[in-house]
């Protein structure tokens, strides 16, 4: 499971137009989902997601996490983190998961998310969607569990 979290100042995400989430201060979360991905390793990735040091403190390290800035998380789905760029110019999607597979951790990973002490925002699995941030920093960074 891989997870690309983007720092933003706000983010949201259109299918056919219309917005379907939107956050203001917190984390884009890109979200692509392999064939071994179990429910266990989307709640190892979703602690992860929440507690993940990228927010500045008064000092502006960056030290507090979405949940310590009472953040809100934009959760995409998005398989093609998951492909195989090690050889030639076309990427290879071997190790992501079906689409049926990965619709159905990608659904667990919500729900669990919603337990959180936090504001959920999503986009639309298997949409064709439109993503727009403002990323704050930058700041991004990749998180495979």
């Amino acid at each position: 499971m891989i997870g690309l979290i983007q720092r933003v100042k706000h983010a949201s995400v259109e299918v056919d137009g219309e917005v379907v989430g939107d956050i203001k201060q917190g984390l884009l979360l890109l979200l692509g989902i392999e064939k071994e991905d179990t429910p266990a390793l989307a709640d190892k990735l979703l602690k992860k997601v929440i507690n993940y040091r990228v927010f500045n403190d008064e000092d502006g390290k960056m030290n507090l996490s979405l949940q310590d800035v009472k953040g809100q998380l934009l959760i995409v789905s998005q398989f093609t983190l998951a492909a195989d760029t090690s050889r030639g110019l076309r990427p290879g999607f071997s190790v992501a998961a079906t689409p049926s597979d990965a619709e159905v951790l990608y659904d667990y990973f919500v729900k669990a998310s919603h337990l959180q002490a936090i504001d959920i925002q999503t986009g639309i699995f298997g949409a064709d969607m439109a993503v727009s941030l403002l990323n704050d920093g930058p700041v991004t960074f990749s998180l495979k569990v």
